[in-house]
């Protein structure tokens, strides 16, 4: 099947962080495809990516990147897809530097941004952009989100199940 996300990285550094996007678009059977590129050190690269990004499936881009993280922005500045940023922390500013990076974009050239080391919520964004137009994908995020209430639940029920001892005084 045709990849329709794409999750890019900076560097190799960031799998550890956008394996977690890799795990969700799999578990949800969402077909995607990796790639490692920099918007330093192989600009001409990534500018061909973005912008033939639309023209092979690909409906949403998940861009990690960490401390000047350049990347989400710059491929958002040349493409129409949407674009999640995902800031990685690796630097003495513990990933702060990233998120300001990515959350400070021009008008006219947004990236979704999720929290420092935040892929999962990106993949999870990903799919709820997805489902807009895609019935079967809406009916799968729909369960997932039913699930997440469930396991509260059941969480809340185990907790009433634990008995406590208490020392009075």
């Amino acid at each position: 099947m045709k990849p329709i996300v794409s999750i890019i990285m900076g560097s190799t550094s960031d799998m550890p962080v956008m394996e977690k996007a890799m795990k969700f678009l799999d578990e949800m059977e969402i077909p995607f495809e990796v790639n490692a590129l920099s918007a330093h050190r192989t600009p001409a690269a990534v500018e061909q990516f973005a912008t033939e990004a639309a023209g092979r499936g690909i409906k949403v881009i998940i861009a990690g990147a960490g401390m000047a993280a350049a990347l989400p922005g710059v491929i958002a500045a040349q493409t129409t897809l949407p674009v999640i940023g995902v800031p990685i922390k690796g630097s003495v500013l513990d990933g702060v530097d990233a998120l300001y990076s990515i959350l400070q974009m021009p008008p006219g050239i947004p990236v979704a941004t999720v929290a420092i080391n935040g892929a999962l919520n990106a993949a999870i964004l990903a799919m709820q952009m997805i489902a807009l137009g895609d019935e079967a994908m809406a009916k799968k995020f729909a369960e997932y989100k039913s699930g997440l209430g469930k396991k509260i639940e059941k969480a809340n029920a185990d907790l009433a199940e634990i008995k406590f001892n208490f020392k009075t005084n």
